[in-house]
């Protein structure tokens, strides 16, 4: 019975890629008894609750390989149909190229990118383990599960595979299990002549537990291993299965040409006969359903959580509503009186002190009540001030609010994307702006997948001096900007900081960026009702009557804008200041408040220690953009300021420029 259960996937693997035309046939055919084991015989899930919080998450690292999962959703009783499966990589089916959160019910994150899948579940594993110390009481574990991944060739040779795994053993994360399609196929051929690891030893030197040499042909073997490896409770695993790609095809098995190519009408043909398998396309015998259906074991586990949980409500009410609360994605009972109160002390202190210190400031104000926030930075927690005074490190046992990354700034933002997904935690890390380079990918990820992942950058222009060009952002926050569905923010003082973490702690349909500076800022006098205007992206700062030209400005420039407009009024000229820390935010608002900030009919002028162009947006090619379209030096901030002409006499001249 058992190759009659992964000849179903071989089937549905070469009929949709063969019906699409395109895809990738070899890697499910290759690792179907893999998936047997692990989904038959160990994954704890519930097809009818994909959301029950204590299941297993299975992540698909080697995402070209999307038809395993579909065909495992889908025999296993989840809410995707047939039809879907029909229409893979078509337009807005269920069933894309590459598996991706939000759509089929089962899916836990987006792969495709190599190795971001790994990377994720390292988060997912973290946050198992530290809500396990959180929430669990003696009798009751409520958050007891394990996270596996399934990874393939490409996905270790993505440098990523090494920042996240490094983390992994080093966190002693017992409850990571990573099964590794080990079939020496890439797009290129035989992977021989350009990786050639000892990929065990790598492991091993990671403080993994490793298990060899296991035949991924079978069942039995792969089943054995994954016991073995459940019960190692002080190490991630790695269980190495030798497979062939394509398994089951006369032609085309062990080859690349079944790695990312439809087999071919001939060979499909060829593959049925030699498995055995005389069912048309797309038809699954009913007897195969019935041995692959996972809704009563599921039924059976969850109940069986639900009645723990009962207990655990009535034992301890306020931990099971915390918990509740948590896994929903719901800010506690008082954010917004608590929001209101802490912007009335930073207003009502009104400090001149760096952004990224307004940040620390605001991680304070806002962690005691946030418990689900968890910090960490990639080894510049000093520089980017990103804990508090009850940070408590995670370690290699237990709980704890914030991790080390060490230097692993792609890896800390894919880890960060693992733990938005698990749920129940809202994921902070620190880097300086210019290694947003390093980890880009993994933040428009976070942008695809919508998730609630923050994502701190300090340092965030030659302001921050004497390290120079190799530290100095110049084109940073415009390549953000640049991301869709990221809101980046870049205040110029604390009261702008803070608003920035409200709204990025509030924003349940995306991440956001914070950009903080590394020198000092003024504090900016507002009214009420100026305040409440900076959550709406952009915002008129300071006015004249009948201005004559707008000045736009973020950060720490917005005092350059103040100053050339006290300076331009002493001369007789009026002009409106507005300040922009979001311009995607801003972007949303209607037309009509868009407009009666800018004023469309005045000239304009743009000041930023950054690249001009992404400001013609806004001031059009006839206004002026005070920036810095060339790499920085190493000197002292202000005097970089200086050389570069972020003065308050060149905004004048700027704004003198565009006036007819």
């Amino acid at each position: 019975m058992s190759q009659d259960l992964t000849n179903a996937i071989r089937a549905l693997a070469m009929d949709a890629v063969q019906a699409a035309n395109s895809g990738h046939p070899g890697m499910p055919m290759g690792m179907a008894e893999i998936a047997l084991a692990l989904w038959g015989r160990h994954l704890r899930h519930n097809p009818a609750n994909p959301q029950w919080p204590d299941r297993d998450r299975f992540v698909l690292s080697n995402g070209h390989g999307s038809m395993l999962l579909y065909a495992l959703l889908h025999l296993t009783g989840y809410d995707l149909s047939m039809d879907e499966l029909r229409r893979f990589r078509q337009l807005h089916s269920k069933t894309p190229g590459h598996p991706e959160y939000g759509l089929a019910p089962g899916v836990e994150t987006t792969t495709g990118p190599l190795g971001q899948g790994l990377a994720n579940s390292v988060g997912m594993a973290i946050a198992e383990r530290i809500l396990a110390a959180e929430f669990n009481r003696p009798g009751f574990d409520i958050v007891d599960h394990r996270t596996y991944v399934s990874v393939g060739d490409g996905c270790l040779m993505e440098g990523i595979s090494h920042e996240a795994c490094s983390l992994a053993g080093a966190l002693a994360l017992g409850k990571l299990i990573a099964l590794y399609d080990d079939n020496k196929i890439s797009i290129d051929g035989e992977v021989k002549d350009w990786f050639r690891d000892d990929t065990p030893k790598r492991f091993e030197a990671y403080g993994w537990h490793v298990i060899s040499n296991i035949d991924g042909h079978d069942v039995e073997s792969v089943d054995r291993a994954i016991g073995v490896a459940k019960a190692v409770a002080d190490k991630p695993s790695l269980i190495c299965c030798k497979t062939v790609i394509g398994k089951g095809a006369p032609k085309r098995a062990g080859t690349a040409k079944a790695h990312g190519e439809a087999l071919g009408v001939e060979e499909v043909a060829a593959t049925r006969a030699a498995i055995g398998w005389s069912h048309p396309p797309f038809e699954i015998p009913r007897q195969i359903y019935d041995g692959w259906d996972a809704k009563k074991r599921g039924a059976a586990l969850e109940s069986g959580w639900n009645e723990k949980f009962a207990g655990y409500t009535r034992a301890h009410p306020q931990l099971a509503a915390e918990f509740k609360r948590r896994m929903a994605g719901e800010l506690p009972p008082g954010w917004s009186a608590h929001c209101a109160g802490l912007l009335a002390a930073v207003s009502a202190k009104a400090e001149t002190v760096a952004t990224r210190k307004a940040s620390q400031n605001a991680i304070e104000g806002l962690a005691p009540i946030l418990p689900e926030l968890l910090g960490g930075s990639a080894d510049l927690t000093g520089s980017n001030l990103t804990q508090w005074s009850g940070s408590k490190a995670v370690g290699r046992t237990g709980g704890g609010n914030y991790i080390y990354y060490g230097v692993r700034e792609f890896g800390m933002s894919a880890v960060m994307n693992g733990l938005a997904l698990h749920g129940g935690i809202i994921p902070y890390g620190g880097t300086f702006l210019t290694f947003s380079d390093y980890s880009r990918n993994a933040l428009r990820m976070a942008a695809l997948m919508k998730l609630r992942s923050i994502f701190v950058f300090t340092h965030d222009s030659i302001g921050l001096g004497e390290d120079g060009p190799t530290h100095q952002s110049i084109e940073h926050a415009a390549a953000l900007r640049l991301i869709p569905n990221l809101d980046v923010w870049r205040p110029c003082d604390t009261v702008e900081s803070a608003l920035a973490w409200f709204a990025a702690v509030e924003r349940i349909d995306g991440p956001t960026a914070l950009l903080f500076t590394r020198q000092n800022v003024p504090f900016q006098k507002r009214d009420a009702h100026t305040v409440s205007a900076i959550r709406r992206g952009g915002y008129v700062l300071a006015d004249a009557q009948e201005p004559k030209a707008v000045i736009l400005a973020t950060g720490s420039e917005v005092q350059l804008a103040l100053g050339a407009k006290q300076k331009l009024a002493e001369e007789g000229v009026s002009v409106r200041v507005v300040s922009m820390p979001c311009t995607s935010i801003f972007d949303r608002q209607p037309p009509m408040y868009r407009d009666v900030v800018l004023i469309p009919t005045l000239p304009k002028v743009a000041v930023e220690a950054g690249v001009s162009d992404y400001w013609r947006k806004y001031v059009g090619l006839e206004g002026a953009v005070v920036g810095i379209d060339r790499y920085g030096e190493s000197a002292p901030g202000a005097k970089l300021f200086e050389y570069f002409g972020f003065t308050v006499d060149n905004v004048v001249k700027a704004v003198k420029s565009v006036l007819k």
